[in-house]
């Protein structure tokens, strides 16, 4: 008689303990999103009434509507973060893939040193390079451009994309690439060809998360490399219903669950090959 499969064995106290934990665990993962949703229903004059109702009465969408008068520009703002994210994940991935490759494959004097000075560039804060980047960018002419936030996207995004797409093209068969060779094949052609469709799940998540990078780092870049709203991306717009003497709460909240629905959607759509690519090599081939 075949013995039960071991994910099988549990105890119904087991499953309750696994259940009540990953119960736990989406709680404190999804209270906020959910909290920021019912403020986005709540009337404003509202939001701070004494006792606190978690549940909005008189909830509406009024806010949702409201939000596009109080900023007339928002959807040039989420589209500037869409289309700049999108620029800097093409780029990101045009430079990325060959690196990964050489790193993945050949062994050359330094690269240990080059990939710790990847991770090292990593640890540095946006804010600690602004100076020295505001001259960068005013010396090639690109302030109050698109350049201004894709240039220094790209740059903080790349070293992270190595070392994920390093890691998975590292796992696939040498052998593919010997066979390769014997045929003729070049370091190129055998990249094209052989490595870029096994590495497609890989490539993926390397794609999604640097367009999520992207698309939440722009605030600081766009607040010291531009003064044109017509460049502005999303961050900015948010921080546009910060007044002087109030914070329009409701409206922050609706704008913000508006711009990021491009990012839900994206993940959305491509969930399928994000998993495929985080669960590839779990196990030896």
């Amino acid at each position: 008689m075949s013995q039960p499969a071991m994910i099988n064995r549990y105890r119904w106290y087991e499953l309750v303990g696994i259940y009540a934990g990953i119960f736990v665990f989406l709680t404190f993962i999804l209270a906020p999103f959910v909290e920021g949703f019912l403020v986005s229903l709540k009337p404003l004059a509202l939001l701070f009434s004494s006792p606190y109702r978690f549940w909005p009465e008189n909830g509406s969408f009024e806010a949702y509507r409201t939000m596009w008068i109080s900023v007339p520009g928002f959807a040039r703002y989420i589209f500037n973060s869409f289309f700049i994210s999108t620029i800097v994940t093409a780029v990101v991935l045009v430079l990325v893939v060959p690196s990964a490759y050489a790193f993945a494959r050949f062994t050359f004097r330094g690269s240990g040193a080059l990939l710790a000075a990847f991770l090292a560039v990593n640890m540095f804060s946006g804010a600690v390079l602004l100076i020295p980047l505001f001259r960068l960018m005013r010396s090639f002419g690109v302030l109050n451009t698109y350049f201004a936030m894709i240039v220094p996207g790209v740059a903080f995004l790349i070293p992270s994309a190595i070392w994920l797409l390093r890691t998975y093209m590292m796992r696939i068969p040498r052998e593919l690439d010997e066979a390769a060779f014997v045929d003729g094949a070049s370091h190129f052609y055998t990249l094209r060809r052989v490595i870029l469709p096994i590495a497609m799940p890989g490539i993926t998540v390397v794609a999604i998360t640097t367009f999520i990078g992207s698309y939440a780092q722009q605030f600081i870049f766009a607040l010291t490399f531009n003064s044109k709203s017509e460049y502005m991306p999303l961050p900015i717009g948010l921080y546009a219903y910060f007044g002087r003497q109030e914070v329009v709460w409701n409206e922050l909240m609706a704008a913000s669950f508006v711009g990021i629905a491009p990012a839900v959607v994206l993940i959305f759509l491509m969930q399928r090959y994000l998993v495929a690519g985080l669960t590839a090599g779990a196990v030896k081939q």
